[in-house]
């Protein structure tokens, strides 16, 4: 197999994730072995339920519940750094070819994990694996390093208008 590039959803538009899970079918119907580890997300969403169709993709969520409108505690940061240290593990085996650290630009933003623990875990990887950073806020060190950076640009929304998620669309 040959080199794996880095790629980086981020901004504050819609969509991150879901392109993230679109590169993840795209690959697994491709025969592709894919890992979808998920920071600070516990909620089964939507497209969660690929697993129940493609046995070649694994997801994990790797949080404990929304600490969004609440200050991060020490248990947060402890279990993302497990999970980073988890997904680095990963990362350096011949598992996956593709990895996608879901939301783990939002963890970085938190200061539940340090960008030099996320850089040291993309250096060390299998060249080989293709991995996907999504979440807003990606720090410059990661957008330098990486090979693909998408922004997602929030132009309009109807969330605005009142509209809340809608399974299947939005969640």
């Amino acid at each position: 197999m040959g080199r794996g590039y880095i790629h980086i959803y981020t901004g504050n538009g819609k969509g991150k994730t879901t392109a993230a899970f679109g590169l993840a079918l795209r690959a697994a119907c491709a025969g592709k072995k894919v890992y979808i580890g998920q920071f600070v997300k516990d909620m089964k969403y939507s497209e969660t339920k690929v697993v129940d169709f493609m046995s070649n993709i694994v997801i994990e969520q790797l949080g404990e519940g929304c600490f969004i409108s609440k200050a991060p505690t020490e248990r947060d940061r402890e279990i993302a750094n497990l999970a980073l240290d988890k997904c680095a593990d990963l990362l350096k085996s011949d598992d996956y070819d593709l990895v996608i650290l879901d939301e783990i630009n939002i963890a970085l933003y938190f200061n539940l994990i340090e960008v030099k623990s996320v850089v040291t875990a993309l250096e060390s990887r299998n060249e080989s694996i293709e991995v996907v950073l999504t979440g807003r806020y990606a720090p410059d060190q990661l957008i330098e390093m990486a090979d693909l950076v998408t922004e997602m640009k929030e132009i309009k929304h109807y969330y605005t208008q009142g509209v809340l998620s809608r399974e299947g669309f939005d969640c």
